[in-house]
């Protein structure tokens, strides 16, 4: 089985400055739902909005504003976004 999505809580401003997060690029998404598939891990900070993300082998996550998620590379899963997304990114 994958590694499951990792998310931390609002992680403090010395972590987010360490990891160079105000730096990464931003993606926005509507209210809408679609699959995706990570061919790279992926380390992501919400600066809006909420979403449920539903692994295909796995319990559904909510992530929301303020938190810090990591998705393994190889997982797929179902996005579910319940009020529109503004994120940063980066894949490793």
């Amino acid at each position: 089985m994958l590694d499951e999505i990792k998310i931390e809580r609002n992680p403090d401003e010395e972590q987010l400055d360490d990891l160079g997060v105000r730096d990464w690029p931003i993606w926005t998404k509507e209210v809408s739902e679609f699959p995706w598939a990570y061919d790279a891990s992926e380390t992501c900070y919400i600066l809006e909005g909420r979403v449920i993300v539903t692994p295909d082998e796995g319990d559904p996550v909510e992530i929301q504003k303020g938190d810090l998620a990591t998705f393994p590379k190889g997982m797929a899963c179902t996005w579910k976004v319940l009020e529109p997304i503004r994120k940063h990114y980066t894949f490793e």
